[in-house]
């Protein structure tokens, strides 16, 4: 298994190079096809206060969105001319300008999305809609941190971030070939409990025994919180281990098309620092 087609989402200039410092070598490295998608909102035509149209402010705004969608479409191009892997090019024009948006159904025939964590200094511009991703593509999305700078797409040592749902299950077998690749695995349960098959303290021992079926180097840790949140010990984890791939279930639901997240998946999208692969 790997990923053949990998759809990179490029938002804006500030992002792209980030996005393809990592989506590239993977192409690379699994002999993929690269779709670059990046979307600019459509000009809108403004009204002077006299009430006619104020046509030259409408052609400025449509020449700086063709000059962006000139100067992302020419990075990727020669990024992957550069890397030497298969690619297209898909460019949008839309109401909202977001990528992620308008590559909703591009992602649904992905192997993997791959896109960057949301800024909270970018402008609303600037800023996919990593949520749509997660939630409407049915597709793993790899978030990159936005002070990622290395460009390597090789894991040596993955944290799976184990609770057993549903989506942590999807996060687990869609990120197999990155753990098949890495030194180690591990399966990381924090404040486990007791269910009626399973005690405790045996949490993460089936899926790290599926794993290792796999081939895959894989340990379980069982860790209490000990007061902190999850995604506050997940990072604590991370730092403590040198993980340089976190995969878990991103958890979430729709309230009026307005995105709620658990609290784990609201606090590692805000605070990653190692590339984040996650499945809903």
């Amino acid at each position: 298994m790997s990923y053949k087609t990998i759809l990179a989402i490029l938002q804006s200039e500030a992002d792209a190079s980030r996005v393809l410092d990592l989506a590239l070598p993977l192409a690379a490295l699994h002999d993929s096809h690269v779709i670059g998608l990046h979307a600019e909102a459509l000009p809108m035509v403004m009204a002077s206060p006299m009430g006619g149209p104020v046509v030259d402010l409408s052609i400025d705004m449509q020449e700086e969105t063709g000059r962006r969608h000139a100067v992302i479409r020419q990075l990727f191009s020669e990024r992957a001319r550069i890397e030497g892997v298969a690619n297209e090019w898909r460019g949008f024009d839309s109401v909202s300008g977001d990528s992620a948006i308008s590559g909703i159904e591009s992602a649904r025939s992905a192997d993997l999305v791959v896109a960057q964590q949301t800024d909270p200094d970018a402008t609303s511009s600037m800023a996919a809609n990593v949520e749509a991703l997660l939630f409407e593509t049915g597709r793993p999305v790899l978030l990159v941190p936005y002070v990622r700078k290395a460009r390597s797409a090789q894991f040596k040592k993955v944290l799976l971030a184990w609770n057993g749902s549903r989506q942590a299950a999807r996060a687990a077998f869609d990120a197999l070939p990155f753990m098949k690749e890495a030194d180690s695995v591990e399966v990381l349960c924090v404040d486990p409990r007791d269910t009626p098959r399973r005690d405790a303290e045996m949490a993460g021992t089936a899926i790290a025994a599926a794993l290792a079926r796999h081939g895959i180097d894989v340990t379980v840790k069982v860790e209490s919180s000990g007061g902190v949140s999850h995604g506050e010990a997940i990072d604590n984890r991370i730092a403590d281990t040198g993980a340089d791939l976190l995969v878990m279930g991103a958890f979430g639901r729709s309230r009026l098309r307005e995105f709620v997240f658990g609290g784990a998946t609201r606090t590692i999208l805000q605070s990653m620092t190692v590339p984040t692969l996650m499945a809903h």
